[in-house]
């Protein structure tokens, strides 16, 4: 007898989750509050990033939900682009930094290269030269546009494995395999609750129990003048290498970080790292910013996104550059250091959550591997 499994929400884990439980032998239904996807799964780069995961089994999930996400694109038509990523340098720390994570990435059989100023600026011209000493390149990362990608895929689950979604409908309570909506109560042998930084709604004491809190950022989209400019790959500086897990392998950490907090404290004490992707509409998405608690004020501060530009100016051309759009998101993230939380909190009734800024990176595979505990 097929079994039947309701997802809450729609966004990256909703979805992942959905299509882990079909292959699983499930008929899924998926419930989303909004009308379409609006949180943190469309409010981001686009960034499907192994570089940023340490080695071991997060880099597998991660290189695993990149092959899921291009495998979905393929058959769905949906745009990606396999556009690699650099980290550049413009002092010794960084640069020391650098070498380092290229010596270690390659030993984990990496996709890495080391290139110097020459090397970079002949295959990025994008890349400002003054000062710069060189740059890590990855070729694992891809990009894809969040905005159409979400709801591209929500469109194949649908049509393709016969996934159902409601859209407009907030689900008030779970209870004894009961899932409550506005407006229907529905039976299902399997809850899967994925509402990411909505504690307030669905088991809050859950929440409160965890190492858990909201993470607000602050992001831009820009385009050049010129229709066919292209940044070629996803540009990093270097204060995105005191941000991903994986970066922390560097013996010189601790000493970039020291000179980080000593030259650029208001980039320190807001979270600020500057990274730029672009998509299949020339648009450049840039950011961000990061806040830690469970309530944010709803507004953009005009001085972090001053702050993300000045840094961006150091190892980017962007005076053609005219801004379109600017935002905030806010997604969950657990402090404990921990990955995600997939947590039964009823009989068959579960909470996958806490992917934090990964969700786009490691949503496909985690989905799949969580679920083999069932």
């Amino acid at each position: 007898m097929i079994k039947n499994a309701i997802v809450v929400g729609a966004g990256i884990v909703g979805l992942a989750t959905a299509r882990a439980l079909t292959y699983k032998g499930y008929q899924v239904k998926i419930i989303e509050r909004s009308d379409k996807a609006v949180g943190a799964s469309i409010r981001n780069f686009g960034m499907v990033w192994p570089i940023g995961q340490p080695a071991g089994l997060q880099f597998e999930l991660a290189m695993r939900s990149k092959y899921i996400w291009q495998e979905i694109a393929d058959k769905a038509g949906i745009w990606y682009h396999e556009a690699g990523s650099i980290h550049t340098a413009y002092n010794n720390e960084e640069w020391v930094v650098i070498q380092e994570l290229y010596e270690i990435f390659k030993s984990e059989g990496r996709n890495v290269e080391l290139l110097n100023k020459e090397g970079v600026i002949q295959r990025y011209p994008e890349v400002n030269a003054e000062n710069l000493l060189g740059a890590l390149y990855s070729g694992t990362e891809t990009i894809v546009n969040s905005r159409f990608a979400i709801p591209a895929i929500a469109d194949y689950l649908q049509s393709t494995l016969n996934i159902q979604i409601e859209f407009g409908k907030s689900v008030l309570h779970v209870e004894n395999n009961l899932v409550y909506t506005t407006d229907k109560v529905y039976e299902a042998d399997l809850v899967i609750i994925c509402n990411g930084a909505d504690f307030e709604t669905l088991y809050p004491a859950i929440f409160q129990a965890q190492s858990i809190t909201k993470c607000k950022l602050q992001m831009m989209r820009f385009k050049h003048r010129a229709p066919d400019y292209n940044i070629g790959t996803s540009l990093c500086g270097g204060l995105s290498l005191t941000h991903y897990d994986s970066f922390k392998a560097a013996p010189s950490l601790d000493k970039l970080k020291e000179r980080y907090k000593s030259e650029l404290p208001d980039y320190v004490s807001n979270g600020i790292h500057v990274m730029v992707s672009q998509n299949n509409l020339g648009e450049l998405t840039v950011g961000d910013s990061h806040h830690y608690g469970l309530t944010h004020d709803p507004f953009d501060e005009a001085e972090i996104n001053s702050l993300i530009l000045k840094y961006l100016k150091g190892f980017c051309n962007i005076q053609d550059w005219e801004l379109q759009q600017t935002w905030n998101g806010t997604y969950a993230k657990l402090t404990n250091g921990a990955s995600h939380f997939f947590q039964q909190v009823e009989k068959n009734v579960y909470v996958f959550n806490g992917l934090g800024g990964c969700g786009m990176t490691l949503s496909f595979a985690t989905a799949e591997m969580v679920l083999e505990s069932i």
